[in-house]
């Protein structure tokens, strides 16, 4: 008897120890763990996910974390007070941080941003992420060109359009405007498939292709950017003779008979979107790797026209080669090139997060 009334009291004091430490600052429930880092207490992200049912994702080489619940998003980056909500720029009062190796937020972030906005009382601004709201998505080859050819008759035209149509149905989901080069069995000239990308003015230019090699034991993804090789002042003065940048007042150059003007801000242009173009192919590895057994080549420069025509930036994705029997045959599964659309995308999606930062941050 005075065993269990020991029990009872033991039990009892200790329900009061943990009602006590917990209640005052968290719901019953949702005791969490506290991390002084400079005198700022700071508690696990992933165990405020877990307890809000919060998707969570982490690209540990950009440093960004993404949540997710329903049509919500939150972007954060360790080392930055700056967080996107929804596309949103927010300012915490400390920066997101690592602890032991694991992403910690400030101890009022649950309060402040996930209660917001995961309740009744957060209303969703229509705000753009970024710039990026436009991209082409170009299927290689078609018609009567059939692109490279496997040894088991698989033809890239088919391969490529049923990839493009499937990135371009995810990237749709995203909301983003897709317009794509061509959508069936049909022949587009290389200059055709470059002037539909620049009248769009599209934010973004993703070609997919397969490749071929006499050497039938090459494999793998591999991703080019437009080659240093080809002159970005010499594309300038080019497209200056036709006129006025892209969303560049026309009127400026109008009244001015300087050709040399023109080219300038052209080459500033293509400068910058061959760098974009460059970051945009590693994120796009960088998935392609973390996602899919299969051999990444990695980034490349190449001389391709549609490379080389392009007002924004601009990639080639090489998805594998179709002269290899074994990559051929995996390339042939509808699977398995939903998983190469999915991961492509998910690369976009980094890139366009990543960038988000960046812009939100000099507004």
């Amino acid at each position: 008897m005075k065993i269990k009334k020991l029990s009872i009291l033991v039990i009892g004091y200790w329900l009061l120890v943990i009602g006590l430490s917990g209640c005052a600052t968290v719901p019953r429930g949702q005791v969490f763990s506290t991390y002084n880092i400079g005198g700022t207490a700071y508690v696990s992200l992933l165990n405020l996910c877990e307890s809000e049912d919060i998707t969570w994702e982490y690209d540990t080489f950009t440093r960004v974390v993404n949540l997710s619940k329903g049509a919500h998003n939150i972007d954060l980056m360790v080392g930055e007070r700056l967080i996107l909500v929804d596309g949103v720029g927010q300012y915490l009062k400390h920066p997101v941080d690592l602890y032991q190796g694991a992403v910690v937020v400030p101890y009022k972030f649950k309060e402040q941003v996930l209660d917001s906005l995961f309740g009744k009382t957060y209303a969703k601004q229509s705000v753009p992420l970024t710039r990026i709201r436009k991209v082409v998505i170009d299927a290689g080859h078609g018609g009567n060109d059939p692109g490279t050819i496997g040894k088991r008759g698989l033809k890239e035209k088919y391969v490529n359009l049923d990839i493009a149509k499937r990135l371009a149905n995810l990237l749709k989901n995203d909301g983003l405007e897709v317009i794509m080069t061509r959508s069936s069995d049909t022949f587009v000239p290389l200059s055709r498939r470059v002037a539909i990308a620049n009248n769009a003015k599209a934010d973004l230019f993703i070609s997919i292709h397969a490749n071929a090699n006499r050497v039938r034991s090459l494999s793998g993804f591999e991703v080019y950017c437009v080659t240093t090789a080809v002159n970005d002042s010499k594309r300038a003065l080019d497209s200056a003779r036709q006129g006025a940048p892209p969303d560049i007042d026309r009127s400026s150059f109008a009244q001015s008979p300087s050709l040399n003007l023109k080219a300038t801000v052209w080459d500033m242009i293509y400068t910058s979107n061959r760098a974009d173009a460059l970051r945009l192919s590693r994120y796009v590895c960088r998935t392609i790797d973390k996602n899919l057994n299969t051999k990444v080549l990695g980034v490349k420069n190449g001389p391709f026209y549609v490379l080389k025509g392009a007002h924004m930036p601009a990639i080639l994705i090489e998805v594998g080669y179709l002269s290899n029997y074994n990559e051929e045959r995996l390339i042939n599964n509808g699977y398995y090139r939903q998983q190469l659309a999915e991961s492509i995308e998910q690369g976009i999606r980094n890139y366009i997060r990543n960038s988000a930062f960046t812009e939100v941050a000099k507004r």
